[in-house]
């Protein structure tokens, strides 16, 4: 089955009774079971960490806050997946695993490399597919083309940090490429059939609500298959924690009910064919300084929801095409 041709060609369902897209009804599309993904750490780096492009790394970004206890940089692939089917043994439903490569950029390596890591990952028994979490200035053609090869038999997803379509903000945070650099990627998966995923983080430094907004209308004329909203998070020991601790007010955050609002708003500017795989997302309570909704994430969409019906809105009111 060619899965990323399916994506491109398919219309979403299940709109006429949701208000938006959600990431079960897309997955429907290709498994007729529940699919829980499985974090592993293959122990690559990023550009603007070892020197290639700047030092230091993003300013918001610590790994280990949202990287999984059992993703040992040590361990080998398979050994990490084993350990993840263990950490989710409590969930008998799931029988299929994509296997998600989320530390640092996950096609930052040499091209045999990466070959032979996913190759294991989809060598592991229910493993079903790869989603591979990267930098829009780490996909050469070669990595789509081996991208693309794979998905002819399996289920891969290309979920690329755009983080903001702004390059000033995209500059004041350390990222080291620029919006354009994304639209590029983004095309050139899209041209070679494979299906990605963008990241947007709503409320970084510089941004208010009408910047955010912005992006969104960007991002909803771009040819992705799915978004993650993130909401700023100030994680410890980053630069934006530092800056943050010294002075709270120079990184003003959204209170829960302004960001639930603020999610409904860019969900009505996105073209209602992107799956929104979530809007939000949680760091561990001992890696984060703020925001302290003290809400878990299902608690969260609970929220959401009831806000959205209360609004009356829908994912693609305010698109135009």
């Amino acid at each position: 089955m060619l899965f990323g041709h399916f994506a491109q060609n398919s219309y979403f369902c299940g709109m006429k009774t949701a208000a938006y897209l959600t990431y079960p009804t897309f997955m429907r599309r290709y498994f007729s079971e529940r699919v829980q993904k499985i974090s592993v750490n293959p122990g690559f780096s990023c550009p603007n960490r070892d020197g290639k492009i700047s030092v230091g790394g993003c300013t918001f970004c610590n790994n280990s806050s949202f990287s999984p206890d059992y993703c040992l940089q040590g361990d080998s692939i398979t050994e990490q997946v084993k350990k993840g089917l263990q950490f989710f043994a409590h969930k008998p439903d799931y029988k299929q695993f994509i296997v998600y490569f989320q530390s640092f950029s996950n096609t930052y390596a040499p091209l045999e490399t990466l070959q032979k890591y996913y190759s294991e990952a989809l060598s592991i028994e229910g493993v079903v597919g790869l989603s591979i979490g990267t930098r829009p200035d780490c996909v050469e053609d070669d990595v789509l083309d081996l991208l693309a090869d794979l998905s002819k038999k399996h289920f891969i997803l290309l979920e690329l940090g755009v983080e903001s379509t702004h390059n000033d903000t995209l500059a004041r945070i350390n990222r080291g490429h620029s919006f354009e650099t994304s639209v590029d990627a983004i095309q050139r998966a899209h041209n070679k059939g494979i299906l990605t995923a963008a990241h947007l983080i709503m409320g970084l430094p510089g941004e208010n609500k009408a910047r955010i907004l912005e992006s969104a209308d960007k991002m909803a004329h771009l040819p992705i298959d799915m978004i993650k909203l993130h909401q700023l998070q100030i994680i410890k020991n980053t630069a934006l924690a530092k800056q943050f601790l010294a002075n709270p007010s120079s990184i003003p955050l959204f209170s829960c009910d302004e960001y639930i609002d603020l999610c409904i708003d860019v969900m009505e500017r996105l073209n209602p064919t992107i799956c929104i795989e979530r809007f939000v997302s949680q760091s561990p309570e001992a890696w984060r300084i703020a925001p302290n909704w003290q809400l878990k994430n299902y608690e969260f969409v609970h929220r959401l929801e009831a806000r959205i019906k209360e609004r009356g809105a829908f994912q693609g009111r305010l698109f135009q095409n």
